[in-house]
């Protein structure tokens, strides 16, 4: 019987060894969780035994758990490197299958779908239209595409300028962009057209013999868009002409082949104060084409895709997958997961809300194994090997004696 219950505690004791030696050796595995032994002790009775004295069989492993404690997280700077702080896995699909992970060591294959070292894609919701919104019922595999940016149009400009109060009439009546004395003060910007082709947008200021009154005239590329607009200011120097602080400037071809520029003004942030000319606003909103420079991943991991135009446009937003019971999901091997019945049905979300945590670009989650833990219970379970080792020593020494009796 001693034999039988010593060899249960060398299994038991093997067993432990091995999951500690697993944990060691994977100290350095990127999201890599370690496991735990987890014994029971055994006992073997029949039915409406109530005896007293019955001694135990020995011991059973009852479970290996998995122990999902937060690993450290390590700063690398790649932008497709991710790290997650929270309860969420990452989901990948493995040719169509659902896999989880918290291992996020991206990269770009030669189709520019995001994967892990086993080639497995990265899952997002694809957004819905420009307006930062996702559709979380549908999602996809991560894809980074390396087109060319369109081009946006100006529509609209904003002119905030302070106009001198004690500026004069123009000598020349009549407006010239090339006469400098047809005007008071001028300023200029770039604008674009829907090929995203530049041109320069110039603003001319003339007095008029009105007191607070004066005109607007606007070029593009030297030629003059429509016939020029009047602002009025106040005895406070506020504007009161256009009321809503809007000029609507027609339609001007540019003879590129692009659509008319079609422009509205908002110089609801003019001012007319004092003997100085001052610009406060000029901006507008158009943009030329644009190559991908990069990548910007937020902590509720929106994937936006940055280009040398200056524009951030969103390609997807990641998809986070918690468990009700994580130590029952099924280890794959290289840091992944899958669903079992025990984990149950896995619970889909973005980051940044409830417990599915934050993504962190740049960084990766390191392995939560304690080595020097790990070493500590090796030595333990060493100590019960050559214990349950002495245990049947001692037995095959009684039954030696035994046989030796005369």
């Amino acid at each position: 019987m001693s034999f039988n219950v010593a060899l249960s505690g060398l299994n038991a004791a093997t067993i432990d060894l091995g999951t500690l030696s697993n944990n060691i050796a994977n100290s350095n595995t990127t999201g890599f969780k370690s496991s735990r032994t987890e014994f029971g002790d055994f006992y073997r009775v029949s039915s409406f035994d109530l005896s007293e004295a019955n001694t135990g069989s020995g011991v059973r492993v009852e479970r290996l758990t998995q122990q999902f404690t937060q690993g450290t997280i390590n700063n690398t700077g790649n932008a497709l490197d991710l790290a997650i702080s929270g309860d969420g896995f990452f989901t990948l699909s493995d040719n169509g299958s659902a896999v989880y992970t918290r291992a996020g060591a991206f990269s770009t294959d030669r189709a520019g779908y995001v994967v892990n070292n086993a080639g497995q894609r990265l899952q997002v919701y694809p957004p819905i239209g420009t307006g930062g919104t996702f559709n979380t019922a549908a999602p996809n595999d991560l894809r980074i595409s390396s087109n060319t940016n369109p081009p946006s149009a100006s529509k609209l400009i904003e002119a905030g300028v302070n106009l001198p109060a004690t500026a004069a009439v123009p000598v020349t009546s009549t407006f010239s962009p090339d006469d400098a004395s047809s005007y008071n003060k001028t300023t200029s910007l770039t604008v674009y057209d829907s090929l995203g082709t530049p041109h320069t947008a110039s603003l001319y200021y003339a007095k008029t013999a009105n007191p607070g009154e004066w005109n607007l005239h606007v070029t593009v590329d030297g030629g003059e868009v429509g016939t020029g607009s009047t602002l009025t200011f106040d005895n406070a120097g506020l504007l009161t002409t256009p009321a809503d602080g809007k000029l609507t400037l027609a339609g001007y071809s540019v003879g590129n082949g692009s659509a008319p520029l079609e422009m509205v003004f908002d110089v609801s942030k003019s001012t007319q104060y004092g003997d100085g000319f001052s610009v406060g606003t000029l901006s507008q909103d158009g943009y030329a084409a644009g190559e991908l420079s990069g990548l910007t991943i937020t902590e509720a991991g929106v994937v936006q895709a940055r280009y040398t135009n200056g524009q951030l446009t969103p390609i997807g937003q990641i998809v986070m997958t918690i468990f009700p019971d994580q130590q029952n999901l099924q280890q794959l091997g290289a840091s992944t997961w899958a669903e079992t019945f025990a984990s149950g049905q896995p619970i889909s979300g973005v980051a940044a809300t409830a417990s599915y945590g934050s993504i962190q670009s740049g960084a990766l989650e390191a392995s939560n194994v304690d080595l020097t833990e790990q070493l500590v219970n090796m030595m333990t379970a060493q100590r019960n090997y050559q214990a349950n080792s002495q245990v049947i020593s001692t037995t095959d020494e009684l039954l030696q004696t035994i046989m030796n009796l005369r």
